[in-house]
């Protein structure tokens, strides 16, 4: 079945503030279900082009251009056109990525947006496991990296969720290297001092749980969640011996530490936006 999957910027007119712009709101498409958002940025009406779903920035004065220019870039930003190579001219890999982007509407695993959660301001990025199962590309690791930079540079906290099988064979080491990638760029950002949330969804394994998935500061799970590096069947294989009932599903991952909370997606939101409340400022001090 053909999934489709469509992102459209638009001015929300209904809410004129005082200084008389209007939030620029997101709208995401997933399957004929939409879901809106608001990116947390402002525009004057007569600046937005509705049909391109951007600011108009010919014809303006110097100042208010580069305010446009800037929040243009923002919006670009959220949609970052980055997508996968063939850098090891894998066979069959770049018919099997056409036909990934043809059924989902996606470049990649990855989606990134800048937006609120029950009016907390954040960067969110999402593996989306309908493209190569979530695996990490060069390509993903770029998205993530870039996510994660634009996080640190506007002091906003940052929320991945991850739902992946691990690198991607077809990218081999290049892929490898993109868990050094990430998890680097991640350093530099507790470095600063602000939040990182990471949000386990089934599954999230191999060198994503190695990686990014496993440094959150608050790491939540959603229930039933298969959470780890090499899969249940493998390890028993290797090891020889039978496995706790649950092993590696978010409540033992809970129950063992290396998850802080196991959350329904029902939940999520309202969970997401409490912790960013307690950490009003973007840190994770509070």
């Amino acid at each position: 079945m053909r999934s489709t999957f469509k992102l459209l910027f638009y001015i929300n007119r209904q809410k004129i503030k005082k200084n008389g712009k209007c939030p620029v709101m997101g709208r995401i498409t997933l399957d004929g279900k939409v879901s809106q958002y608001s990116t947390g940025e402002d525009v004057q009406p007569k600046f937005w082009d509705a049909n391109k779903g951007r600011a108009v920035i010919h014809g303006q004065n110097p100042e208010t251009s580069i305010e446009l220019r800037e929040l243009n870039r923002k919006l670009e930003e959220l949609e970052e056109k980055l997508e996968p190579a063939d850098p090891l001219n894998f066979p069959g890999y770049p018919a099997k990525l056409a036909v990934r982007e043809e059924e989902t509407g996606l470049r990649d695993a990855a989606v990134a947006a800048v937006g609120k959660i029950m009016g907390r301001k954040a960067v969110c990025v999402v593996l989306d496991s309908r493209f190569f199962m979530g695996s990490m590309s060069a390509a993903v690791g770029e998205k993530l990296t870039l996510a994660i930079e634009y996080a640190g540079k506007n002091k906003l906290p940052l929320i991945l969720f991850a739902a992946s099988g691990g690198a991607r064979m077809q990218e081999g080491i290049l892929s490898l290297m993109q868990m050094a990638k990430t998890s680097a760029a991640l350093a530099r950002f507790a470095e600063k001092g602000l939040l990182y949330i990471s949000v386990l969804t089934d599954p999230t394994t191999g060198g994503v749980t190695a990686s990014f998935a496993s440094l959150g500061d608050i790491i939540l799970a959603e229930p039933g969640a298969l959470i780890g590096f090499a899969g249940p069947r493998v390890i028993q294989q290797t090891i020889g011996e039978t496995l706790p009932e649950g092993f590696q599903r978010a409540e033992f991952q809970m129950e063992h530490g290396f998850v802080d909370a196991v959350v329904p997606r029902s939940e999520l939101r309202s969970t997401l936006a409490q912790l960013l409340k307690l950490h009003g400022k973007g840190d994770r001090h509070g």
